[in-house]
């Protein structure tokens, strides 16, 4: 009887006295992207490129501005004269990145400094803030791309712009 009162205790034991953890629900995918609307128009991207380069203006940064529309074709593009050649291309790809994928680059770039290194291995993502989808109605029309400054000031250029769009 006592070797199967021990075991019974044990048993017991082990059934009930492990934790118990509440059932925790996984994470909720995150909201698809906007879907696209109508390109953007090239009154619109000139008004997008006019609003960041006041910011740039504003705060003394020489910044290169790329619009391009929701397939990731180049629209407009001004370049500051005192702003890298390099700049340039940087521009459009991170236009190019925030158009195809919807959303800003700045959201790449805080992925992959949590840890999420497969970030480079996207093909066509510039993991550098300074892009962002331009939103109208919902949809996106197109996207800009700043380059010339370190990325959060590219960023918050680029802020700038997409304010400007309606």
């Amino acid at each position: 009887m006592g070797r199967l009162s021990l075991t019974a205790v044990l048993g017991a034991a082990l059934l009930f006295g492990t934790p118990v953890h509440a059932q925790q629900q996984a994470p909720s995918p995150p909201p698809p992207p906007p879907a696209y609307g109508a390109p953007i128009t090239l009154e619109q991207a000139r008004a997008a490129i006019a609003a960041g380069q006041a910011e740039s203006k504003k705060n003394g940064w020489n910044h290169v501005f790329a619009v391009v529309d929701g397939g990731g074709t180049l629209i407009a593009f001004e370049k500051a004269d005192l702003a890298s050649n390099s700049s340039s291309e940087i521009a459009q790809a991170k236009a190019r990145t925030a158009a195809t994928f919807r959303v800003p680059t700045k959201a790449y770039q805080d992925r992959l400094s949590s840890g999420e290194t497969f970030i480079l291995g996207l093909s066509g993502v510039v993991p550098a803030a300074g892009g962002m989808p331009i939103i109208v109605g919902g949809k996106v029309i197109g996207a800009i791309g700043v380059s010339g400054a370190t990325p959060l000031q590219d960023h918050q250029a680029a802020e700038a712009a997409v304010a400007a769009v309606k």
